[in-house]
């Protein structure tokens, strides 16, 4: 029997970088567009399976947040669906996790200068 695989990684932010910012946000755009753009042919590529896409890639760019999930659950719901929900909650993620890896890092003290004598 396999050993389960470990989830601490995914639910483990990663250090932002602009890549992955830039990643997450054409991941949100894209998504929110596509819903938009072909509504009407749900039939395709249901928005379902799209939403879960985007959550994973979202998780694992800029890591899982709490957010998340509400937003998931909006995307289920017929008319705010048509709401570009998934920009919003990348764009709002991505502001919490800047402030959280601010205050986790600790200011640099300034160095001394050093004196020839």
């Amino acid at each position: 029997m396999k050993p389960l695989p470990n989830l601490g990684n995914f639910f483990r932010a990663p250090q932002l970088t602009r890549l992955r910012i830039l990643a997450a946000l054409v991941v949100a755009v894209g998504v929110d567009g596509l819903q938009m753009g072909f509504g009407i042919f749900g039939w395709a590529l249901p928005d379902q399976v799209i939403d879960a896409v985007a959550m994973i890639l979202t998780a694992w760019l800029i890591g899982f947040h709490a957010l998340l999930l509400p937003t998931f659950v909006v995307e289920l719901v017929p008319v705010l669906d048509d709401l570009p929900s998934w920009t919003a909650c990348v764009v709002a993620v991505i502001a919490l996790r800047k402030r959280e890896q601010r205050l986790a890092t600790p200011p640099v003290p300034p160095e001394k200068p050093a004196i020839d004598i």
